[in-house]
Order: structure tokens, then sequence, then C-alpha cells
């Protein structure tokens, strides 16, 4: 009995041995003892696009221009009530609004669209105030996360952490040294891998998300290997192998 216990040892030594150790902290070439660290902060302010959805609410010291201008297009839902559409980027990077006709938008922040817009409604409208809001904001986390899912951001300001947080973070198979981001602009897939063990990453062009960017978090080969066939048929070849060590045992010592 002894030998078989020495022989089952032996396979669990082994079998343990392949998974490689992984490093699961964030920015861990950072000092442990360090004196403050400052970064070039990239503010991570969206710009408009094409096909991004905008709400925009008027709002002026006259009555009658509020009601002019004041209804972002609405449809009835399968619910039977009505919501807001919005006012599409079209594929000139304009917008038509309500008597100003087109006004083009595109490559704009927020900020710089809301100027635009009240600029050409002074011609009509006296002391106007504009608001504007993106309607599609939506960030996808698949892969290994918790809670894997597509997220509407209401500040439309979200950075890698912070999306990483919303989907209860990585698995400790995900692998941080190489998270892939998805980011389409123009009908042009760009595909960019950051490293999330390094500290300069917070430096990064990519580590403020922009509208519809999808993170996926690849999986660790030890998962692979736990799912894949030959691990799940895994505790019947130990079984087997015992119940022949056990066997030989006895046969051994008659």
């Amino acid at each position: 009995m002894k030998s078989n216990y020495i022989w089952c040892s032996l396979l669990l030594i082994l079998l343990t041995s392949c998974a490689r150790q992984r490093n699961l902290v964030y920015f861990s070439d950072l000092k442990a003892q360090s004196d403050n660290i400052s970064t070039i902060v990239n503010d991570g302010e969206p710009k408009i696009l094409k096909n991004d959805v905008l709400s925009i609410d008027v709002n002026s010291t006259s009555p009658e221009s509020n009601v002019m201008f004041a209804a972002n297009p609405t449809s009835v839902n399968m619910n039977g009530f009505y919501e807001k559409q919005g006012y599409r980027v079209n594929a000139s990077g304009r917008i038509k609004f309500p008597v100003l006709g087109e006004v083009k938008v595109e490559g704009l922040t927020i900020a710089q669209a809301q100027s635009v817009v009240e600029q050409e409604l002074n011609r009509y409208v006296v002391n106007s105030i504009v608001n504007i809001k993106f309607m599609n904001f939506r960030v996808t986390v698949i892969g290994e996360v918790n809670h894997p899912s597509t997220f509407t951001i209401p500040n439309e300001k979200i950075n890698l952490l912070e999306a990483l947080g919303l989907a209860g973070d990585m698995t400790p198979y995900g692998k941080r040294e190489n998270v892939l981001l998805i980011r389409e602009i123009d009908g042009k897939r760009t595909m960019v891998r950051v490293n999330l063990n390094h500290q300069n990453v917070l430096n990064s062009p990519y580590f403020y998300l922009k509208q519809n960017d999808i993170l996926y978090i690849e999986p660790d080969k030890a998962k692979s290997i736990e799912y894949s066939h030959s691990s799940r048929s895994m505790p019947l070849i130990v079984a087997t192998i015992s119940a022949i060590a056990v066997l030989a045992t006895a046969f051994l010592h008659r």
C-alpha cells in the first residue's frame, strides 16, 4: 500500500507542476515603496463619430422656441411607450436638426458640438442652452471576467480598469499581460494588446475607452488544459492508475 501512495503522490506532483504561475497583480512593476508617481493624463474625452446617436435638448427664454426645438425623434417601442431615438450622425458626419438643417458634428467633443449648435441657433433663438449626450456610448467586456456583458456608460467616460470593475474583474485565469482591445472607427477595425501588469499603460492612448470598444480577456493555457477533453477524463485515468497500483502491490506481496 505504501508504494501505491508513492505512485499517486508522484502523479499529483507531475500534474500540478505543469501549471505556470500567473502574475495577478495590476501594475506589478511599481515599486512597493515609492514616492509620488505622476503621469501625463489623457483625459479621454470622446469625439463624435459617424453612426453615433445623440440626444439634443434645447432650452431658451422663449416658450415657442423651446417647443420648436425640444422634440428629439421618437418611436413607439414594443411595449407601446414612446422612447427617444435621438439624432444619428450620418455618413458625412452631420445630423439633421429642425430648422437648422444639417450640422457638422463629426470629430467634435460634446462641449464643442454644443457650442456649434448654440451658435447656429442664435440666428433664431436668444440665449439658447444646448445639452447634448451620447445615446450609444457602450463598451463590451468578454472573456475571463466574472460578469461579461455590454455596459452603457452614462457619463461618457471610462477607462480600462473601470470597465473591468463593471465586469466583476478578471478571473485568476485572465491574461492581465495580454488584454485585447478591439476598436472600430470609420469602418476600420483596430486590435491592440495592452499589458495591465505594467504602469506605462496609464499613459497609453488606449487607457481610456471609446464608444463601442470591446475588451477581450484571453484565458491562460492552464484553463484550456483544465477544460480540455483529456483533462475531463483525468480523474478516471488517476483512478485507473491507482487501481492498477493497488493490484500490482497486492500481487507482489502474495
